[in-house]
């Protein structure tokens, strides 16, 4: 077997096991019926995965791809804040999109282990974190922010998986407290600066994104803060 030619049998591997999960989301699925679809016998399964779970793992290394493919292609806002929130509503689209694939990649718990693949979406929540972080606009560390926003996107998103529906409602009011916890700020704080700057950033399509970015570095200067 060339290398050419395992490569492509790996993938095709994947690719039908894949197809088996998403067919039928939380069930499990054979490995004989992977082989079938590809047209190979068990030790070649055996032979580039060692495992089932070994297959399992590349299925998840899998869907993270799709779904970081889904996330690098996302516009940026501008703002730290606004693009988390973008952020939050892309995971639940995926879930829902993808309940056989997301139950594997967040809903399959193993003590003490996590698929390496969920370290990359997690890099880019932490970077928007500490992007807004450095504009004074959190009241707890960006790292406990990244996992509170992390753990409660799954909690939502693994909810409305179960339910098999949609719950823009929901979602919204659970992602808006959230934002709320880790910047300290809602529509009746009493620190007025603070919450316009995130009503601002939370709804950057009344005065347009160039002029919300530029009232919330104007709002973070009057606050005594630095601007991005």
């Amino acid at each position: 077997m060339t290398e050419r030619a395992g490569s492509d049998t790996r993938e095709r591997l994947i690719s039908a096991a894949a197809d088996l999960i998403a067919s039928a989301p939380g069930e499990d699925f054979s490995l004989r019926a992977v082989c079938d679809a590809v047209g190979v016998k068990m030790p070649t399964l055996y032979h580039f995965f060692g495992s089932k779970q070994g297959l399992i793992d590349a299925v998840i290394e899998y869907g993270f791809d799709v779904y970081l493919g889904e996330k690098v292609a996302m516009e940026s806002s501008g703002d730290p804040i606004q693009d988390i929130r973008a952020g939050w509503d892309a995971h639940v689209a995926f879930g829902l999109a993808n309940p056989g694939f997301y139950t594997l990649m967040y809903g399959t718990i193993r003590p003490g282990h996590s698929p390496a693949a969920q370290s990359r979406p997690s890099e880019l929540l932490r970077a928007l974190t500490a992007r807004a972080a450095a504009q004074g606009r959190l009241v707890v560390p960006s790292e406990q922010a990244a996992a509170h926003v992390l753990v409660t996107n799954i909690g939502v998103t693994l909810r409305l998986i179960i339910l098999a529906a949609p719950d823009p409602e929901l979602s919204e009011a659970v992602r808006e407290g959230t934002i709320a916890a880790i910047t300290g700020t809602d529509v009746g704080r009493d620190d007025p600066l603070a919450a316009a700057i995130e009503i601002a950033a939370a709804h950057p399509e009344t005065l347009g994104r160039p002029q919300t970015q530029l009232l919330i570095e104007w709002l973070t200067t009057l606050g005594g803060q630095q601007p991005r």
